[in-house]
């Protein structure tokens, strides 16, 4: 059974975003008008977390850090969901049933990663934006938590194309939106179990680390730290 995860490289990161505005559009993620982004409204599913080290020039530092869900191996968003809207599936990708879900938000205070987000409105879609909607992802209602799926989607049209062809699946048949899209090519994903694959290598690094990963919660994306 394949184990998908991610690698992101630190040191190949610009902080250019591309990756976030690919996740939006891939996935239908909803946008909101100025005035509820200022209220913290913004939906996101990949967000490029900003860290500035130092108080002034030449000493300061700022460091990108982009944080998709991290689909975890034990996941505490799924222990306290009541209706199970949310669940660890079998290759280890913590999934989401927007039908099922009733906004109580108890997986969204139990993640310590805060990669979740709520739907407080109606998500409103231009005429433009329309003719744009992935036809593959589900637009989500208002009153849900949504977050990554590590574009679920394109596993399973993967999967039927090597059904097609009679073949196993390759590593380059399941690729991510935001891996697609950035041009210094930081992000790698795959099945971590695999050896002959990439994110295996790079996830056993001497450079790899992941985030709170004291905390016991074995997330699948790793980071590749700067300057070594």
């Amino acid at each position: 059974m394949p184990k998908w995860g991610m690698v992101i490289d630190l040191d190949k990161c610009t902080g250019c975003g591309a990756c976030v505005a690919a996740c939006k559009t891939e996935n239908n993620v909803g946008v909101v008008s100025p005035r509820l982004s200022s209220e913290n409204r913004s939906m996101f599913w990949m967000e490029m977390i900003k860290m500035v080290e130092g108080e002034e020039y030449p000493d300061m530092r700022v460091r990108y850090i982009p944080r998709p869900c991290f689909h975890c191996d034990r996941p505490p968003c799924t222990r306290v969901c009541p209706v199970r809207a949310t669940y660890l599936a079998e290759e280890g990708l913590v999934a989401q049933i927007y039908n099922r879900c009733i906004g109580c938000r108890y997986c969204m205070a139990a993640c310590p990663y805060t990669v979740k987000v709520f739907n407080w409105y109606e998500p409103q879609w231009s005429d433009e934006r329309k003719q744009c909607v992935n036809p593959d992802v589900s637009l989500r209602p208002k009153g849900v938590v949504e977050k990554c799926t590590f574009c679920y989607h394109r596993l399973q049209i993967a999967r039927e194309d090597a059904r097609a062809e009679n073949r196993p699946l390759k590593e380059a048949d399941y690729r991510v939106a935001c891996q697609d899209a950035c041009p210094a090519a930081a992000i790698s994903f795959g099945d971590l179990e695999d050896k002959s694959t990439k994110v295996y290598e790079l996830s056993r690094s001497t450079r790899a680390m992941r985030i709170m990963e004291d905390i016991g919660t074995e997330p699948k994306v790793f980071y590749l730290s700067e300057g070594e």
